[in-house]
């Protein structure tokens, strides 16, 4: 895998995590066991089955409880952070092995900054739903949120080019739309 390919891969990953956390380190993991994904050294146990079925647990707990009223926007308080750290832990996970410094500093601004962008959406359109539809939406926006943690997910390593272009659109279109917003608030 080469070098460009390894970001794009890296950063789609990211954003999947502002989704769902889970999804992306579930979906390496697998990639990784059957060999379809080379991992950066240091991060070989993402490949083993402790670490699938890990994953795979706190996959389902995660998909499962964006279902619950009230803990969904609960869980994006909690997830805001997380998000950030996974996305750094996910893309520094395939970005090249190189100097360390320069891997982990890429890896907390691209990967990190691109997860706690889209949870940021994530969580805006979970409060926004709350307060449209009285919770009753939450599901909807939940089953979303997780159908593009996976598209997203699996993409990335099926059609890296194609999956960052869709990251690329999400990430001009919001930040576009609080621009936007902002600029009207301040008139």
């Amino acid at each position: 895998m080469n070098t460009l390919e390894s970001i794009i891969i890296g950063l789609t990953l990211s954003a999947a995590c502002g989704f769902r956390i889970f999804v992306p380190p579930l979906v390496i993991s697998i990639a990784v066991i059957f060999g379809h994904l080379p991992i950066t050294s240091g991060f070989e146990w993402v490949g083993t089955y402790p670490a699938l079925w890990a994953f795979a647990i706190a996959t389902v707990v995660e998909i499962g409880a964006y279902y619950v009223p009230v803990l969904d926007n609960l869980l994006d308080t909690l997830a805001t952070p997380t998000a950030l750290a996974v996305g750094t832990f996910v893309a520094a996970a395939v970005f090249p092995d190189s100097d360390p410094l320069l891997q982990w500093t890429m890896a907390a601004i691209a990967g990190g900054g691109t997860a706690g962008i889209v949870q940021a959406l994530t969580g805006i359109t979970r409060l926004s739903s709350t307060a449209l539809t009285v919770g009753l939406g939450n599901a909807v926006v939940a089953s979303f949120e997780s159908i593009g943690a996976i598209t997203l997910s699996v993409l990335a390593l099926a059609a890296p080019v194609i999956a960052i272009g869709l990251v690329a659109t999400l990430l001009i279109a919001t930040l576009t739309k609080f621009f936007q917003s902002r600029a009207t608030s301040k008139e």
